[in-house]
């Protein structure tokens, strides 16, 4: 009896997890699509500086463009070029400094499905340069920095005719010296 038993559970497991392997092949795309966003930036320690400049906060438009693969409706993975646009601010009379990133950012997605909807959160890191300049009467004063540094976002997102994926997407940066580095995306992407 615990045979049969045990042989009915393991062609049910297996037919399950055939089945389920095969809606996931199913599920397997390419996809490729952009978004644009609002990028904030705030820095409340400049290190050598605080004598001079108290306090940095600005944002300004982002863009991004990415391609990614879906290995199954609940796992892929993504390669973005990410802009953050350009945010300046006036740190103190007559002061204003802004600054410039870009870079590529490999990322892991993980996905939950709810119909047409889907929750989803993302986790990689970005590898940028930044370009920073201070300009005041006594001068300008410029810097160009690269390094890498870990990046996360979820959002949520909605599935139109099979193919256009539309997202809805807050993203948060792990800049070193930056209180807080952030961005909320509305991004497109059609899945092949």
């Amino acid at each position: 009896m615990k045979q049969w038993i045990t042989a009915a559970l393991v062609t049910v497991a297996a037919t399950t997890t055939t089945t389920a392997l095969a809606d996931d092949a199913v599920e397997r795309s390419f996809y490729l699509g952009g978004g644009l966003g609002q990028y904030e930036i705030d820095i409340h320690d400049f290190d050598d500086l605080t004598t001079t400049i108290e306090k940095y906060k600005s944002d300004d438009t982002a863009w991004r463009a990415f391609a990614g693969l879906r290995m199954n409706r609940y796992f892929g993975m993504e390669l973005d070029y990410v802009n953050l646009g350009r945010p300046r601010d006036e740190i103190s009379p007559g002061v204003i400094a802004r600054t410039e990133t870009d870079g590529f950012a490999p990322y892991l997605v993980g996905t939950v499905p709810l119909g047409p909807f889907e929750l989803f959160a993302r986790a990689g890191y970005l590898f940028y340069e930044t370009d920073s300049r201070v300009t005041s009467p006594l001068g300008t004063f410029t810097s160009n920095e690269s390094g890498d540094d870990f990046t996360w976002s979820a959002g949520v997102g909605m599935t139109l005719a099979e193919t256009i994926n539309l997202r809805l997407e807050y993203e948060q940066f792990d800049f070193a010296n930056t209180s807080s580095s952030n961005a909320l995306w509305l991004t497109a992407a059609y899945r092949f």
